[in-house]
């Protein structure tokens, strides 16, 4: 028989109060928010009366506030609360030109002193460091073209370090075998990979940003990717050539894309040949590339002189100093912005010593971007990070970061490595992807001894000389971006001018628009007027192939 107590915890309410304005999936049974626990459940026993209190779980804890509102993202640089920004407002007001006396320069002698003037003049609608005076400002009517641009970076640099949560870098994890993916653009994209809703520009431009890199790559190789036949864009070498890798990519026909396939595949190895921001980026959002392949398995070689290596194991276990309470939360999520100067900027923002400690050697709070982008700060070392310049011969490392994904990063030059790869190249399991090489800018160090001009980056011997040629005999294909459409016509247009390359190619993609470039305005510190996109548009060559054809004469007998 039940007891009297147990059959009250077990009576229910006859009547429940009435709920409104409840969707379908929050609506609950009317009995369950008034029905009483049972006793049992409820009682505690002698002994835990001495025991401590449990702690509040993470997720009970509430958000940590955000240093800026939303209504509070623009501060003239010099006003900033970030030592990044008013460093950065610094370099800016020693290397850019007033515009206005730029202009008046150009039309007095060379040969006179009237120089233009370093910009000092903070413009109250964007904050940035622009003109010389008040007076040029107000009597510049190119500004107001760009003064928008300039105001939207300016609050987008501001938000990165808010401290807000950043739920558009939080990415999802593998894709349903049978949900398609959709490569159109952005917003479809995002969708059917089921990222959180990007609910304004903003965190579109931040998202684009980040993803820009391994979703690139991604709509290029897919067998779903909007680079077609149809729309010109895919040629037909290139359809044989991505045919061959996708081969390696995919499952037959009506086969599910599952992990296990992958058993019995050869490993897909991705080059990204002059790498800089991309291999600071953090391991998980190359993963996002892998999501797209779940039946493929990964290498990527970060190589060039400027990839970031993780950080040495002596600095591991250093305790953090009082230098890294003012934007500590902020520089990971500047980091993860996948910006060389901003993940750049972000650490080397924390340098001054503490007073009355021995002082170590300062580095730059910011570091401008003149001719070639900083090299990026060093990355997070993983547990299974491990050293591999015993294997390549140069400063390197490999992380087998999950068992679809290896990354190897090689601080050098390709033509350093490139004996170690010339004999495996193939075909059907490797490509190249160089993030805007600048093939059509003049080199800083090689000049042209018959003309006394400097040469151009494909063509110089210190830089994409010996290099391209060598891509090119591979026959593997070769994705190059741009971040502008004067970008991408420079280096094009260089390829035809270039010893060994010229007539040795063939087209895999032609050059139009990126759908999965970066949304965010990049501003050069040498002249805020300058502003690009990073990834705007892609193409892809080939080493040409020469089928060889028997003849066949008849002779008579």
């Amino acid at each position: 028989m039940l007891s009297r107590i147990q059959r009250r915890s077990l009576r229910l309410p006859a009547a429940a109060p009435r709920t409104t304005c409840l969707s379908s999936r929050s609506r609950l049974p009317p009995a369950l928010p008034l029905a009483r626990p049972s006793i049992p459940g409820s009682t505690r026993t002698f002994l835990s009366w001495f025991k401590s209190k449990p702690q509040p779980s993470q997720a009970s804890k509430q958000e940590k506030q955000p240093l800026l509102t939303e209504d509070n993202l623009f501060h003239p640089f010099s006003q900033s609360p970030f030592p990044a920004i008013r460093a950065r407002g610094e370099a800016i007001r020693k290397l850019a030109p007033c515009p206005v006396c730029a202009a008046e320069h150009d039309l007095v002698h060379a040969h006179t002193k009237a120089q233009p003037k370093a910009v000092a003049f903070e413009c109250p609608d964007c904050g940035w460091p622009t003109h010389c005076s008040e007076e040029h400002w107000r009597r510049d009517e190119e500004h107001k073209k760009y003064c928008g641009r300039l105001r939207e970076v300016n609050e987008d640099e501001h938000d990165l370090r808010s401290g807000r949560r950043m739920r558009e870098f939080e990415m999802p994890g593998p894709q349903d075998s049978e949900a398609a993916i959709s490569f159109a653009n952005w917003d479809v994209f995002w969708y059917t990979r089921e990222f959180p809703s990007m609910d304004t520009e903003r965190s579109r431009r931040h998202a684009s940003k980040i993803l820009t890199y391994p979703i690139t790559i991604g709509s290029v190789l897919h067998q779903f990717s909007n680079l077609t036949l149809s729309n010109q864009r895919l040629t037909p070498e290139g359809s044989r050539s991505l045919a061959a890798l996708r081969t390696n990519l995919h499952v037959p026909p009506g086969a599910p894309e599952t992990p296990e396939a992958a058993a019995t595949k050869p490993q897909m190895r991705i080059f990204i040949l002059g790498a800089r921001a991309e291999s600071a980026l953090p391991p998980h959002i190359w993963e996002q590339l892998c999501m797209l392949f779940p039946s493929a398995l990964f290498h990527l070689y970060f190589i060039g002189p400027q990839v970031s290596l993780p950080k040495p194991a002596s600095e591991l276990n250093r305790r953090p100093t009082k230098k890294t309470s003012e934007s500590g939360a902020a520089s990971a999520e500047a980091e993860s912005s996948s910006s060389a100067s901003a993940s750049g900027e972000a650490t080397q923002a924390q340098s001054n010593p503490a007073e009355g400690k021995p002082q170590e050697e300062e580095k730059p709070v910011y570091v401008p971007n003149v001719y070639q982008p900083p090299t990026p700060a060093p990355i997070m070392r993983l547990k299974r990070t491990r050293e591999a310049i015993q294997q390549y011969g140069v400063p390197s490392y490999t992380v087998p970061y999950t068992p679809q994904l290896t990354i190897t990063g090689m601080q050098a030059n390709y033509m350093d490595v490139h004996a170690q790869f010339q004999e495996t190249f193939d075909p059907y399991t490797d490509c190249f992807f160089l993030f805007s090489p600048g093939f059509g800018f003049p080199s800083p160090t090689s000049i042209n001894p018959d003309t006394g001009e400097p040469y151009l980056q494909i063509a110089s011997p210190t830089e994409w000389g010996p290099v391209i040629p060598l891509l090119l005999a591979s026959k593997c294909p070769i994705f190059v971006t741009g971040f502008s459409p004067a970008d991408v016509e420079r280096d094009v247009t260089s390829l035809s001018a270039a010893p060994e390359v010229a007539g040795e190619f063939d087209w895999v993609i032609t050059p139009g628009p990126n759908a999965f470039g970066s949304e965010k305005w990049e501003v050069a510190d040498f002249d805020p007027r300058v502003m690009v996109k990073t990834n705007w548009g892609v193409w892809g060559i080939r080493g040409k192939r020469r089928d060889v054809q028997e003849k066949y004469s008849w002779l008579p007998l």
